[in-house]
């Protein structure tokens, strides 16, 4: 399998490419990542350096890998954090040569724009650009909770409610849906969901609530479920799969008092996960 990965680097931790080159690999993907920026390191530290990648020097890479032939192997795109307007038509561009080279090949976006807790924080034309342009050219989407909400114009919070907004978002284009951080009020307490649409049902997995806030576990979280949904048709496996290998890497890192994802570490997590939680089916 072989996926293009259009999404910001970072020298120091892991978000963006920077996230999820690394477990595709260690999974058997073979990753052609192309950067968006390349920054020192992750804006939640409030200070960084390192440039925000012109779109024609993006577009300029992605042309490059097509004069090699190779577009018409890849299986999926995949996109994250956008960092400027721009990149989205260089992503919706390149999702059309690729879908050109193959018609099977298949887009995955995670819509990165916030979370409840500290709302948006992407630049304000971001949210609209991916509602109204990206998401609908999208075959598959990872949104949390909170960007569900804001992509439907929802207020996601029930199990019935989230699922509503899902079948509003899959109206706009993506067939299959990864919605993360999905917190029911009704849920036990210290738990916390991630539930999978598709064409063939709908699936909920619950875990444990792990404390902390970790940069890039999203990125990690769309990169896996696409290739194993990718691989396998399977959404329920993949789910499993997915979140088996992100509670672990999440619980190593929250263990071990670090920052930054223990994203080389945690490496046996993704090639053999240890499939811990349950899966059920809610439609």
């Amino acid at each position: 399998m072989k996926i293009l990965s259009i999404q910001s680097s970072v020298a120091y931790g892991h978000v963006g490419n920077s996230a999820a080159v690394f477990p595709l690999q260690r999974i058997g993907v073979e990753v052609l990542p192309v950067y968006t920026v390349h920054f020192s390191n992750h804006t939640g530290y409030g200070a960084w350096r390192g440039p925000l990648l012109a779109p024609e020097d993006v577009r300029a890479v992605i042309t490059g890998i097509e004069e090699r032939g190779v577009l018409g192997q890849i299986d999926a795109v995949l996109s994250g954090y956008q960092g400027g307007e721009g990149i989205g038509d260089v992503i919706l561009d390149a999702v059309a040569r690729v879908k050109a080279a193959n018609p099977d090949a298949i887009y995955a976006c995670d819509p990165v724009m916030g979370n409840a807790k500290s709302g948006c924080f992407v630049a304000p034309a971001i949210p609209e650009l991916l509602r109204d342009r990206v998401v609908p050219a999208a075959d598959i989407i990872t949104p949390n909770q909170f960007e569900l909400g804001f992509l439907t114009r929802t207020e996601p919070l029930s199990l019935e409610s989230t699922l509503e907004s899902v079948d509003a978002a899959r109206a706009m284009g993506p067939s299959t849906v990864l919605v993360t951080s999905v917190e029911r009020p009704d849920r036990p307490e210290g738990t916390i969901e991630m539930l999978a649409v598709t064409p063939d049902g709908a699936w909920i997995v619950q875990t444990p609530l792990i404390p902390f806030k970790a940069n890039g576990s999203g990125d990690v979280t769309a990169a896996l479920f696409t290739a194993h949904y990718r691989r396998t048709g399977d959404a329920a496996d993949a789910l499993a799969r997915t979140t088996s290998s992100v509670f672990d890497l999440l619980q190593d890192t929250y263990d071990s008092g670090e920052r930054e994802l223990r994203l080389v570490e945690s490496q046996e997590y993704y090639a053999h996960p240890r499939m811990q939680f349950e899966v059920t089916q809610v439609r």
